[in-house]
């Protein structure tokens, strides 16, 4: 299971929006790399101020969504506002891998949170979706399987930061979420390239 099976209908919410959007002339490609650069700067924001202000934790569940908003929007933009590109494929890949760090990298500013368990979970996330892209060298489709991909990884983080910013947990919480999350990015990986392998030779 995954989140990411709720994309159709998160979709249909957003197709009305969408169509306002291309209509005023942005690029799928604007909106993958302004989310990118908005997600630095909330993981700074948070990185700086949350060891005074807790509340600003908040920021993580609240980016989070809008996030994955953006990221169904420059997809349909693309597909069916005629923005495919191969550029609009390496931006969308990298950009996203590298949001993805920095947001997880905000962890960080809670303090006694482990340091090696945070990078380990950053470094796992992105061979999840390595292991996702790799689908489509071998001839079946790029993989989008859970537990824990993208939109699930979201969740986890989101849920952290509103659960840091009431004060309701501390490191040793997070510490256990996080090693949680890392062991679930491994399954993922291992059922991505299954699911890969399995697709590849049908096709």
């Amino acid at each position: 299971m995954s989140i990411y099976k709720l994309k159709g209908r998160f979709q249909a919410v957003l197709r009305p929006g969408v169509g306002r959007i291309a209509a005023w002339g942005i690029a799928a490609n604007q909106v993958t790399v302004a989310a990118a650069i908005v997600s630095a700067v909330v993981a700074a924001v948070v990185w700086a101020v949350t060891p005074g202000q807790p509340w600003v934790y908040l920021l993580l569940p609240g980016w989070m969504l809008l996030r994955m908003a953006l990221n169904a929007v420059d997809g349909m933009l693309a597909r069916e506002f005629a923005q495919q590109s191969r550029l609009g494929a390496y931006l969308n890949e990298l950009c996203d891998v590298i949001a993805d760090a920095a947001l997880y990298l905000a962890l960080l500013s809670v303090a006694g949170v482990s340091v090696h368990l945070v990078w380990t979970f950053v470094a796992l996330s992105a061979l999840t979706e390595y292991a996702g892209v790799l689908g489509l060298m071998v001839g079946a489709q790029r993989r989008y399987d859970g537990p824990m991909g993208k939109s699930d990884r979201a969740f986890v983080i989101g849920l952290l930061g509103l659960l840091l910013a009431g004060g309701w947990i501390g490191a040793s919480a997070v510490n256990a979420v996080v090693a949680a999350a890392a062991f679930l990015c491994v399954v993922t990986v291992i059922r991505r390239v299954r699911a890969g392998l399995r697709g590849g030779a049908t096709t």
